[in-house]
Parts: C-alpha cells; sequence; structure tokens
C-alpha cells in the first residue's frame, strides 16, 4: 500500500487506533450524511443523541 500523505500516517502513529478509527470514520460518506442531519452539533460536554449512538457506537464526550 503506497502513502500519498506521511504527514497524515505520522499522525495516525502518534496517536494510535482512535486516530485512525477517527480517520476511516469521517470518510465515510453515510456517517457524514448522518452527522450532518444532527439537528445541532453537539456541544463539548454534552451525549449525542442516542440514536446516533446506536447507529455509529461511539459518543461525543
Amino acid at each position: 500500500m503506497a502513502m500519498t500523505d506521511p504527514d497524515a500516517f505520522g499522525a495516525i502513529a502518534r496517536r494510535g487506533r482512535s486516530a485512525l478509527a477517527w480517520e476511516v470514520l469521517r470518510r465515510d460518506p453515510a456517517y457524514r450524511a448522518a452527522y450532518a442531519r444532527l439537528s445541532t452539533s453537539p456541544a463539548l460536554d454534552a451525549a449525542a443523541d442516542p440514536a446516533f449512538v446506536a447507529d455509529w457506537g461511539l459518543h461525543f464526550p
């Protein structure tokens, strides 16, 4: 597999599996569409919509 962006690879290597998971997720068109359908962006200190959490298996801190 050819690396086209060594800086991105380095960031993932430094930050671990969660960075890789986020990178894959944020590129998923279905995730992007689901996030766009949220009525508001989640606040930094609030949990995400329960249906969103159930669909994607993640939540916001």
